[in-house]
């Protein structure tokens, strides 16, 4: 390294991001059912309330078990 370039902080911890999913399209599904549904069908709302609901139940889960498999000195800065 050269006198010239600037001193680099060592590398940090690791930037954690969530694995690929489902469940963000399929809630985005769920919630155009219920829209759609509202002005057509009561079925569609009904069944697209549910899978929402499923949906924003499991991927809340799935977000927590995530967060606690990191390591206990990570900062959630």
């Amino acid at each position: 390294m050269s006198p010239l370039d600037p001193e680099v902080p060592p590398v940090g911890e690791e930037i954690h991001l969530p694995g690929p999913s489902v469940l963000p399209a399929l809630t985005a599904l769920g919630i155009t059912l219920v829209l759609v549904g509202l002005t057509t069908f009561i079925e569609l709302t009904v069944i697209g309330g549910l899978l929402t609901l499923v949906c924003v139940v499991r991927w809340i889960g799935e977000t927590r078990r995530e967060t606690d498999a990191l390591p206990l000195d990570h900062s959630e800065t």
